[in-house]
C-alpha cells in the first residue's frame, strides 16, 4: 500500500516539473524588427483609421527624414488655396470713374502771384524826462516772393509838432531765403525843409533770428549817412513776446545847419513787452533811451536841446 501510493505522486509531479523546466529553457522572443520609414509610402496609408496613441513615435529620428521629397498633399496637410473663396469683381469705367473723377482745372483757385503786407511795428505814446510826444515806425510791401516794392516811414512828435519823419521808397529782391537787397529814395520832411537821398541797402535775418536792417544814404552837398538796426523777438509764452531793440545812425560829414555830426550821431535802445491778442494786433509797454554823441551832441546842446532822454512808453503793433 505505502509502495502505491509513492508511485501515484511520483507521476503526478513528473508533467508540471516538464512543463516548467520547458519554459525556463524555452529561447526569448525576438525583439520586434526596426520599420525604416523612408522606404513606406505615406500616401497609401490611412491615417484617420491609426491609433497614435499606441505607437511609438519616440524611436523615430525625425532630424534624418528628408520632408523635401514627402508627398504633403496626399498625407492630408494641403496647401492654401490660390483663388479666393468668393471672385473677386472685375474693375469696371464706372469703379474708375468713382475713383479718379474728372478733375475741372478752370475752377481751381491759385494762389495769386501779388502778395502784400502793411507792419505797423511802433505806434507809440513816450512820456520822458523832458517831455511827452508820440512815435511810429511802419513799413509795407508788395510783390511776389523775390521781387518786391517796400515803403517804409518813421517819425516823432513832440510838443505839438513833428520833430522828425521821413518816408521810404525801395525796390528790394531776394538774394537768399533769408535777405533782400534793396535800392531806392528817401524823403525827410523837416518843419523847415526837406531832403533827399538815395538809399542802398540789406535787410534779413540774421543767424539766432536777429532781424536786421542796414542801409546807407548818398544826399545832397556828398553827404553819406548810415543807419543800422537790430531787433530779436523772445518768446516768454505763446502770447507774451519781448522785444529788444537797438538802432544807430552815422554820418561821413559835419553839416552843423543839420544838426549832424561826423561819426556816430544816435543810438536808441529799447525793450518792449508785447502781448498779442492775435497776430495782428498786440499792445505793448517798455522803456527807451537815446543818446546823442560827438559833434552832433555839441550842435543840439547849443541849441539848447538835451542830447539824452530816457522815455517810458505805451503802444500797439498791428499789421494787415
Amino acid at each position: 500500500m505505502k509502495a502505491l501510493t509513492v508511485a501515484l505522486l511520483t507521476a503526478m509531479a513528473t508533467p508540471a516539473w516538464a512543463q516548467s523546466r520547458g519554459h525556463t529553457d524555452a529561447a526569448p522572443a525576438a525583439a520586434p524588427a526596426a520599420v525604416d520609414h523612408s522606404k513606406m509610402d505615406h500616401s497609401k496609408m490611412d491615417h484617420s483609421t491609426m491609433d497614435h496613441s499606441t505607437m511609438d513615435h519616440g524611436g523615430n529620428d525625425h532630424a534624418q527624414m528628408d520632408h523635401s521629397t514627402m508627398d504633403h498633399a496626399a498625407m492630408g496637410h494641403g496647401t492654401a488655396p490660390s483663388e479666393p473663396r468668393e471672385p473677386i469683381p472685375p474693375v469696371t469705367d464706372a469703379d474708375r470713374t468713382a475713383a479718379f473723377p474728372p478733375i475741372n482745372h478752370d475752377a481751381m483757385e491759385h494762389a495769386p502771384d501779388v502778395h502784400s503786407l502793411l507792419l505797423i511795428n511802433r505806434l507809440e505814446h513816450w512820456d520822458g524826462q523832458h517831455g511827452t510826444g508820440q512815435a511810429w515806425e511802419a513799413s509795407g510791401w508788395v510783390g511776389g516772393n523775390i521781387n518786391r516794392l517796400w515803403l517804409r516811414s518813421e517819425g516823432e512828435r513832440s510838443g505839438g509838432r513833428t520833430e522828425s519823419s521821413d518816408l521810404e521808397v525801395l525796390y528790394g529782391r531776394s538774394v537768399s531765403p533769408w535777405w533782400d537787397v534793396l535800392v531806392g529814395v528817401k524823403q525827410d520832411f523837416r518843419p523847415a525843409e526837406s531832403r533827399t537821398w538815395a538809399a542802398f541797402g540789406i535787410q534779413g535775418l540774421a543767424p539766432y533770428k536777429f532781424e536786421t536792417s542796414a542801409t546807407a544814404y548818398v544826399g545832397e552837398g556828398g553827404q553819406v549817412a548810415a543807419t543800422m538796426e537790430v531787433e530779436y523777438e523772445l518768446l516768454l509764452t505763446n502770447r507774451l513776446i519781448l522785444q529788444p531793440l537797438v538802432e544807430a545812425t552815422l554820418a561821413a560829414k559835419d553839416e552843423p545847419e543839420h544838426g549832424m555830426g561826423t561819426g556816430l550821431n544816435k543810438v536808441e535802445a529799447g525793450l518792449r513787452l508785447r502781448y498779442e491778442f492775435s497776430r495782428r494786433f498786440a499792445p505793448y509797454i517798455g522803456i527807451s533811451h537815446e543818446r546823442l554823441f560827438g559833434d552832433t551832441a555839441d550842435y543840439h546842446q547849443a541849441a539848447g536841446e538835451h542830447t539824452r532822454d530816457t522815455r517810458w512808453v505805451a503802444g500797439v503793433r498791428v499789421w494787415f
